[in-house]
């Protein structure tokens, strides 16, 4: 378990992370949310034991992060921001060296070292020095030093920042595959990486919490959840009509796109079908919406600017 209690981090007169307390578990992947600038990397630094607390405690499976920092640290496997390596070593000397620092035994260095580069998809630059690596690479080898040991913790700053696509998918399977007996704690800025492996969300600003609970959850909240959105010739008058159904509480016309909001909890989409069934109109797209988590974040954090 990963426990904070009360966390704050001040530089001077500014606060850069503002009495955080919350808990993480074994088979939780918890998505760290926020705006540039909210106190996210300040608040990992401060769990791994880069930075301490200027007051309030961490623990990392019952260990004081502040009082013992190497038997912490010896839980977790951290990629900070901006991955720092030695760019003179090749990939393989690097993770060796990890590897050995991580005080893996001599004959489970290979072993170890070859599952990580296997997992990462870094065999073709194996022998290269880190510092010829282009950025996606470079992270990469940064989040293959993190797994190396099988830690019980993964925390992850920007674990994607730099991929292409495909590696994107490739790292985003990865921590799915990992998060079954781990915990892992994925701070980003980035959505959709939110939604794509996290199963708990954590929105700060300002070094605050906001809010805290399942990406379904949160895009419960939105004002999209269980709305139907439609690309239809004759918009206008298909939402005047549509606006007359008890199951309609309001229709918009944005962009050419019509976006009906239910009155009730159910009903809203079957009663739109029978209605384009009997007026036979021209629908060229039709969604029924879960919600946007976007526009959650926004609300959340703006209405907090606004305090």
């Amino acid at each position: 378990m990963i426990e904070a209690k009360s966390l704050c981090k001040s530089y001077g007169g500014f606060t850069a992370v503002d009495n955080l307390s919350f808990t993480v578990e074994a088979g939780q992947v918890l998505g760290f949310l926020g705006p540039n600038g909210a106190g996210k990397s300040t608040t990992m630094k401060m769990l791994t034991g880069f930075l301490t607390p200027t007051s309030g405690t961490a623990w990392i499976n019952g260990i004081d992060v502040a009082q013992d920092s190497v038997a912490a640290r010896r839980q977790i496997g951290y990629l900070p921001e901006g991955a720092p390596s030695y760019g003179e070593m090749t990939v393989r000397q690097f993770l060796v060296f990890i590897a050995r620092a991580r005080l893996i035994a001599s004959g489970e260095v290979a072993g170890s070292v070859a599952k990580a580069v296997e997992k990462l998809n870094l065999s073709t630059v194996l022998h290269q020095p880190i510092e010829t690596l282009s950025k996606g690479f470079k992270r990469r080898v940064g989040l293959a030093q993190a797994i190396i040991h099988d830690p019980q913790i993964l925390i992850l700053d920007e674990p994607t920042d730099g991929l292409d696509p495909n590696q994107k998918h490739e790292v985003r399977h990865l921590i799915q595959d990992m998060s079954h007996d781990k915990i892992i704690i994925v701070s980003t800025h980035i959505l959709e990486e939110v939604e794509a492996v996290c199963n708990r969300i954590m929105i700060i600003s300002d070094g605050r919490l906001l809010a805290d609970d399942s990406p379904q959850g949160l895009i419960a909240r939105s004002r999209y959840h269980n709305t139907v959105s439609m690309i239809v010739a004759g918009a206008e008058k298909v939402a005047s009509a549509l606006s007359e159904l008890p199951e309609v509480a309001r229709a918009e016309l944005r962009d050419g796109e019509l976006t009906l909001f239910p009155a009730g909890e159910s009903g809203l989409f079957e009663a739109i079908m029978a209605a384009i069934s009997e007026h036979q109109w021209e629908v060229s797209a039709l969604r029924l919406e879960a919600g946007r988590l976007d526009e959650v974040f926004r609300s959340i954090t703006r209405s907090e600017a606004t305090v």
